[in-house]
């Protein structure tokens, strides 16, 4: 019996890979199962590298070029490493006003990261969303599923420092 392979990865040990092929098992030969494959597999990982991408087009025989269209046209899909922690910041007009940009300066400065960056330690995403539907709480940040309100250059560092 022939042994199979997954390609070498160093986000992605040998259990992940048994997992996504499962999920690539589930979905073959299933109209329309490729989002729901990539967002599995997303799961797994915390984003689609390239090797990924190659292993999901060969398991669901569909072209590199299907799969990485799909990859790259929903902006839930994520091409690079995310942080373990996701910061949203909220850059609707509220919340600029109110100071949001020195917050986000004041991570930036701390971190090192801007908006659409990760940490070199995959700590922290920073990611800015238009808008939070939160105005009465302006400036707004939301810490993976945490909302905090009225948030501060001077305060979001110590909001930053309790998540390991």
């Amino acid at each position: 019996m022939k042994q199979k392979t997954h390609p070498l990865h160093p986000d992605i040990s040998e259990d992940m890979w048994g997992k996504i092929d499962k999920i690539i098992a589930s979905g073959k030969g299933i109209p329309g199962s490729l989002i729901s494959v990539l967002r599995e597999s997303q799961e797994v990982v915390g984003y689609l590298p390239s090797e990924l991408i190659n292993h999901i087009s060969h398991g669901l025989v569909l072209p590199t070029s299907q799969v990485f269209g799909v990859a790259t046209f929903y902006s839930f899909f994520s091409l690079t490493p995310k942080g373990r922690h996701t910061i949203r910041v909220c850059t609707g007009t509220a919340c600029y006003v109110k100071g949001i940009k020195e917050a986000i300066g004041r991570i930036h400065g701390t971190y090192g990261i801007k908006e659409g960056e990760t940490t070199e330690d995959r700590k922290f995403s920073l990611e800015g969303v238009r808008c939070l539907g939160a105005c009465g709480l302006a400036p707004v940040m939301i810490v993976d599923k945490d909302i905090y309100g009225q948030v501060t250059s001077d305060k979001v560092i110590n909001i930053l420092e309790k998540y390991e």
